[in-house]
Formats: structure tokens, C-alpha cells, sequence
């Protein structure tokens, strides 16, 4: 059976040591903007210094299932901590959703009772929080694409960031204008944004863990392209699912039209693998040979 390594060792530890150093600025980030916050009566501080805080447990849950998912797999876990990754996206999708609610509630607080903030200090730490968050946005940002786990710390960072962009336009206004409402209409909005992009990490995490089919396999071609084998007459009790991110499980049971030894089964076998990787991305393939069973047919059998 064919498996495809693409991540590679050095690969994985850029990752974390990626992780680490996005973790450390984070804390520093976010003490920072508790003293200054207090200091200055900013809301809006405070919030994106939650927001930080919400970022520095998140990056810590990646790069705790980053490294749990490299482990090897055991006589107790046979498939390892494969599946960390994706429960640590659905953990930080969560908190994402929760510190969005929170951030909506007191924005609509401060909104209705506006008050006078020491605009100075928010300005300059609001530029320290965008350079740090920027730095550490573009150091995950690559693998950001390919792995949920990476995408979920990458959101918390760059969700952060626009916050602290925020923070800056709204003590900039402060300070020149005297508006005060600025600071709450400008912390919903990213509220919103941050409600819309962990709703949907955690529609995709959600997906993953309750094993449904991924939405790029259409199970009628599959079976089309394995109907046309030779010596195949029907693939049925058809289950297909990622197990993570590079991963995708298929099993089935599979009919075949004449009664063909097990050498020839291996050769049919090669062939089902060859096309369901290079037409479907499948890179795991356990299939149940049948002759004249008398079981059902169905593609979809409710075990």
C-alpha cells in the first residue's frame, strides 16, 4: 500500500521553532498591553490584550498537537496523535468564536458609555503589537495553507493583528479628534470578523472528526473509476475520511467478477490504488476481496 511522506523532519521543526517564537512575543504582547491598559483606561487595549492572551493558549495548544502528532504509533494508539492537529484547530476555532462573542458584547458596553482614554500609550503599544503579530503572521503564514492545525494559530495571529490596526486608527482619532466612540465601533467590527473565520475552521475541524466524506471526493466517481477495472464488478460498504491533513482513508469491500487467486487480486488491488491516488488524492486503501457473498450491495451500508 502506497503512503506519501510529504512533510519531512527539518520541515516540522521550522514549524515548531516557528511556533515558539510567535508563542514568546505573544506573552510579551500581551503584559504589555494589561499595564497598558489599566494605565491608560483603554477597553480597547484590554480587549486585544484578551485577544493576545486568547493567541498565546492557542499557539500552545499547536505546538503541543504539532508535536504529539509526530509521534509514533503504538500497540495502544495504532494510528498515533495523528488526529491532534485537527483537534487542536477545533479547540482554537472555538476560543476564536468565544473571544469574538465577548469582544461584541463590551464593544456594544463601551459604545453606549464612551470614555476618555490616554491615547498616547495606546498608540505606541497598539505599533509594538502590529510589528510583533506582523513578524509572526508571515512566519506561519506558509504553512497556514496546508494544515489546519498551523491555519487555526494563523487566523488568532492575523485576527490580532487587524486589531491592533484597529487600536492604532482609534487612538489616533482619540488623540487628534477626541472621538471616543471610534475605540468600540472598530473593536465590533473586528468581533464580526473573527466570529466569521472561526466559524468556519470549526465547520471544517468538525467535519474531519466526525469522519464525513471531504468535500473534494465525489463517491460516485470514485466508483465510476474503479467500475472500469477489469475483473471488478461492484465496490460496495464504501467509508472515505481524512485522518488529518495529508491523510485520506478509504475502505471498502469489493465484488469481483470472477473467482482469480490471490496474485491476480494483488495486480487488481495495484491498479484500484494507482487511480484513486492520482484521481482523488487517496493515499490509504484497505479493501475487503469478495466472491458470490451473499451480503448487501449497497455502496452505503449503515454498520
Amino acid at each position: 500500500m502506497g503512503h506519501s511522506h510529504s512533510h519531512n523532519h527539518s520541515h516540522s521543526n521550522m514549524k515548531d521553532r516557528n511556533l515558539i517564537i510567535s508563542i514568546l512575543l505573544n506573552i510579551l504582547i500581551t503584559s504589555a498591553q494589561v499595564i497598558g491598559g489599566i494605565i491608560s483606561g483603554s477597553l480597547a487595549l484590554l480587549s486585544d490584550a484578551l485577544h493576545n492572551f486568547s493567541d498565546v493558549i492557542s499557539l500552545v495548544v499547536s505546538y503541543v498537537a504539532s508535536k504529539l502528532s509526530r509521534q509514533k504509533a503504538s500497540i495502544h494508539r495504532t494510528f498515533g496523535y495523528k488526529r491532534a492537529e485537527i483537534l487542536a484547530a477545533f479547540i482554537n476555532a472555538s476560543t476564536l468564536v468565544i473571544v469574538g462573542v465577548l469582544l461584541i458584547i463590551e464593544a456594544v458596553k463601551r459604545f453606549q458609555n464612551p470614555q476618555e482614554i490616554e491615547s498616547n500609550l495606546v498608540i505606541w503599544l497598539s505599533v509594538i503589537a502590529i510589528l510583533a503579530n506582523g513578524f509572526s503572521v508571515l512566519l506561519l503564514k506558509k504553512d497556514a495553507d496546508s494544515n489546519l492545525n498551523m491555519k487555526s494559530a494563523y487566523l488568532h495571529l492575523f485576527t490580532d493583528m487587524l486589531a491592533s490596526i484597529a487600536v492604532l486608527i482609534g487612538g489616533l482619532l482619540m488623540k487628534y479628534y477626541q472621538v471616543f466612540w471610534v475605540d468600540s465601533v472598530l473593536t465590533f467590527l473586528i468581533a464580526l470578523y473573527l466570529v466569521w473565520v472561526g466559524y468556519d475552521l470549526l465547520k471544517k475541524s468538525t467535519k474531519i472528526l466526525m469522519l464525513f466524506t471531504p468535500e473534494q471526493v465525489d463517491i460516485k466517481a470514485v466508483l465510476r473509476a474503479v467500475h472500469k477495472i477489469p475483473k471488478v464488478n461492484k465496490l460496495h460498504h464504501v467509508h472515505v475520511w481524512c485522518l488529518n491533513d495529508d491523510e485520506l482513508h478509504l475502505e471498502a469491500h469489493l465484488d469481483l467478477s470472477e473467482n482469480i487467486s490471490i496474485d491476480e487480486f494483488n495486480n487488481v488491488l495495484k491498479q484500484i490504488e494507482d487511480v484513486l491516488h492520482a484521481e482523488f488524492d487517496i493515499n490509504h486503501i484497505t479493501i475487503q476481496p469478495e466472491f458470490n457473498k451473499k451480503d448487501s450491495k449497497d455502496v452505503i451500508v449503515q454498520d
